[in-house]
């Protein structure tokens, strides 16, 4: 989580001058030589079998990605992790249409409470050009972003490093041609620009196997504290100073995915 945390302050600080295609590039290529190793002390790359579902996987993730990098530059970090919080309630009902999956009425009126959440964490009101558009952005990666997970939940039995590779590769080949119509030279910045994909390739692995060691219900809690260190980063970095509603908003959103997942005690 803080590594995820440090990438994406990284990407903030870079995102105003830069595009967000050759950020995600970077991060892509960077990832790519990461995973390196693994693959050659694995003897390679296992094929996919669902070969259809894991290109939809690579063009929803691309999207989800750089329309995060992009919001990430234009929002305060606060709302930015906020609006992320959702994903649990969007994953809830998009599981519902998709996989068939039953739904409480419990859970139904958890996401109503968290669209609440949502309006009066974003504040539409207050918001200038910029932060509306960079909120378009973030809520189109997060529906992208749910998207590319139900889509991993079809595909378990493939294999993660082909999966992790096959998915890399995907985000460097779809960014690379937007990056290069409007790249800009990073100048000094290459550095810090390379340990984007350092960091977010570190918070991915540790993200895996966190959900290997650990069960779904404990580590799921646990990932909203990051609120708590996007306000830090956002108040001592970038000088960010989170309102009230802001924080009444994200104790709905999160309250809402609690409630959305908590199962019912057995009888």
């Amino acid at each position: 989580m803080s590594f995820n945390i440090w990438a994406l302050a990284i990407v903030k600080s870079l995102g105003v001058g830069l595009p967000a295609s050759q950020v995600v590039l970077m991060r892509a290529l960077v990832g790519l030589t990461v995973l390196l190793p693994f693959v050659i002390y694995k003897g390679g790359v296992k094929p996919l079998t669902h070969s259809g579902l894991q290109i939809l996987r690579i063009l929803l993730s691309t999207l989800a990605m750089t329309g995060s990098y992009f919001g990430v530059a234009k929002l305060p970090f606060a709302l930015f992790t906020t609006v992320n919080f959702t994903r649990p309630l969007l994953m809830m009902t998009l599981a519902a249409l998709i996989l068939g999956e039953r739904i409480h009425p419990k859970q139904w009126l958890a996401g109503g409470i968290g669209l609440v959440g949502i309006v009066i964490a974003t504040d539409p009101a207050s918001l200038g050009a910029g932060s509306a558009l960079g909120l378009a952005a973030l809520f189109v990666s997060v529906i992208a972003g749910t998207f590319a997970v139900i889509i991993l939940r079809r595909m378990r039995n493939e294999d993660p490093l082909a999966q992790m590779i096959w998915q890399t590769a995907g985000l460097a080949m779809l960014s690379a041609l937007p990056a290069a119509l409007f790249w800009q030279s990073p100048g000094a910045q290459w550095p810090v620009l390379l340990s984007v994909g350092l960091f977010s390739q570190t918070a991915q692995f540790c993200f895996m196997r966190a959900h290997y060691w650990a069960e779904a219900g404990v580590i799921a809690p646990l990932g909203y504290s990051s609120l708590i260190l996007s306000v830090s980063v956002g108040y001592f970095i970038f000088h960010e100073v989170p309102s009230l509603s802001l924080f009444l908003g994200a104790a709905l959103i999160i309250g809402a995915a609690l409630l959305a997942g908590h199962k019912r005690k057995r009888r």
